[in-house]
């Protein structure tokens, strides 16, 4: 790339006559719609912000980001004016850099896509899928430069910071453990293992009353799907308390997160999760006592 600008283009920034950058045109077009914290052509915007949540920390890193970049971007360009060149032509001269430094995170597909995950990793950007582990950009070398420099946070507060959403984290995946043990166990297993009855008491009258096997195959095959269900959802239940159990021992913070995420919610919430959701389809209204997903949608 030539550091000087063709004629052409002076002339082109000789037409500004307020002489500032001229319009650039931006996409218009929105292409976040479900991103929290999406970029819309010229600012970042928060959608659906959590009752929970708080804007503010994500709002600091942004503006802390901002400031950095403005700070360098008026050092490159007062020393490109040092050296001779126009003021508008250093302007655009440093935009030009930024633009083309930026561009291994400029990506048009599908930022979802397995193809992003892909290409993120050809260019060697993080591709960090846990809470945990993505929390370390906290205090991340990198980051603590940054705020340190620019008088945000020191290294302690940074650090600090990091402490309390790791106990954030695992303060909130251990109530959501509970309360799933909970519901599996006060209510979702006691209403299958009655329904379960009632179709074994149901089975066994057929079978006094004289009526073949085949009287009682649908309720049979229902009957043992309920069981298969129940025990998937017991066992889980049971080695989601113990990994808790492990995890709680634990005093290093950042270590406790990590199992949080990877031995206890990962292996267990969806698969007690989806075994539920089966019982559901298969047990009585009546006897659930929950509501269920159609009832929720007031599709009754």
């Amino acid at each position: 790339m030539n550091n000087k600008f063709d004629e052409q283009d002076e002339a082109i920034l000789k037409l500004d006559l307020h002489r500032h950058i001229p319009e650039l045109m931006l996409d218009n077009t929105d292409r976040n719609r479900t991103s929290p914290f999406a970029f819309t052509g010229n600012k970042f915007e928060f959608r659906a912000v959590g009752s929970s949540a708080n804007c503010a920390s994500a709002m600091t890193v942004m503006n802390t980001i901002m400031a950095k970049t403005l700070v360098e971007f008026k050092k490159e360009v007062d020393s490109l004016i040092e050296k001779g060149e126009k003021k508008e032509i250093a302007i655009m001269q440093t935009l030009r850099k930024y633009i083309v430094d930026s561009e291994k995170i400029l990506f048009e597909g599908d930022g979802y896509s397995e193809d992003w995950a892909k290409e993120a990793e050809k260019r060697g950007l993080p591709n960090v899928k846990t809470t945990p582990k993505a929390l370390d950009a906290f205090i991340s070398p990198k980051a603590t430069k940054l705020f340190t420099e620019m008088g945000v946070y020191n290294e302690k507060e940074l650090h600090a910071r990091h402490e309390i959403l790791l106990e954030d984290y695992v303060k909130k995946v251990q109530i959501e453990a509970r309360v799933i043990g909970d519901l599996a166990t006060n209510h979702i297993l006691p209403a299958a293992v009655k329904y379960q009855n009632d179709l074994l008491t149901n089975i066994k009258g057929l079978k006094d009353a004289g009526f073949g096997d085949d009287a009682s195959k649908a309720q049979r095959q229902i009957a043992t799907k309920i069981s298969e269900h129940i025990n998937v959802i017991s066992e889980n239940v049971q080695a989601m308390i113990e990994a808790r159990k492990v995890a709680n021992k634990l005093e290093d913070s950042r270590q406790k997160a990590i199992d949080y995420c990877e031995k206890i919610k990962e292996p267990f919430f969806d698969t007690i999760r989806y075994h539920s959701d089966k019982l559901e389809f298969l047990v009585d209204d009546k006897i659930w006592g929950l509501p269920k997903y159609r009832e929720l949608l007031f599709l009754r």
